[in-house]
């Protein structure tokens, strides 16, 4: 089985941060997150930040402003005709029918572009937007613990990062692995 992390690897950019930059466009009141955005992205991409801090910090400033929100599902659509040229063509080339793509950014627009791409399995963050609660935060070991949930007894074959500090934890699980960086794809273990 080959296993991707999203952003970065098959997807070229940081999903979550044009997502956001999504929204100022549609909601203005999301422009004084801005700097505490960038922030965070800084930190995620160092492989400094933790889960705790994610859910403390950060997720109920995600709450408050995703409680304007008018359709999540309308979005996700809309975002992915825009982004979705963003997927690196290599993947296309090396794409499997089992494949895994396991990250960090939400389901609500995680599905809409698996669901276009043809990627069946999926492990992501869980934002229920009914009740505007982030569930889970599929983050470093997280990742793991979501990809042994769903698949107990299945050895990763395959691995594809672009952050060995952030996935160091799928790295150590998997036979093999490798860094993405562009379109370029280089064996790190």
């Amino acid at each position: 089985m080959n296993v991707y992390d999203f952003d970065n690897t098959i997807y070229d950019g940081e999903s979550m941060f044009h997502l956001f930059l999504f929204y100022i466009k549609k909601y203005p009141r999301f422009l004084k997150h801005f700097k505490d955005v960038l922030k965070l992205v800084k930190i995620y991409k160092k492989g400094e930040m933790t889960i705790t801090d994610m859910l403390e910090k950060y997720a109920p400033v995600i709450e408050s402003e995703a409680a304007h929100i008018k359709s999540f599902e309308n979005d996700a659509k809309e975002f992915w005709d825009k982004h979705q040229k963003n997927i690196k063509p290599f993947y296309k080339d090396i794409q499997q029918p089992d494949d895994v793509i396991i990250t960090a950014s939400p389901d609500y627009t995680m599905k809409e572009i698996c669901r276009r791409i043809g990627v069946n399995n999926l492990i992501c963050s869980e934002y229920d937007v009914e009740n505007n609660k982030l569930k889970f935060f599929c983050l470093k070991d997280n990742k793991v613990k979501a990809f042994r949930q769903r698949y107990p007894d299945t050895t990763i074959d395959n691995f594809y990062t672009d952050s060995p500090e952030n996935d160091k934890p799928l790295i150590d699980i998997s036979e093999n692995a490798y860094l993405v960086k562009g379109n370029k794809i280089t064996k790190i273990k």
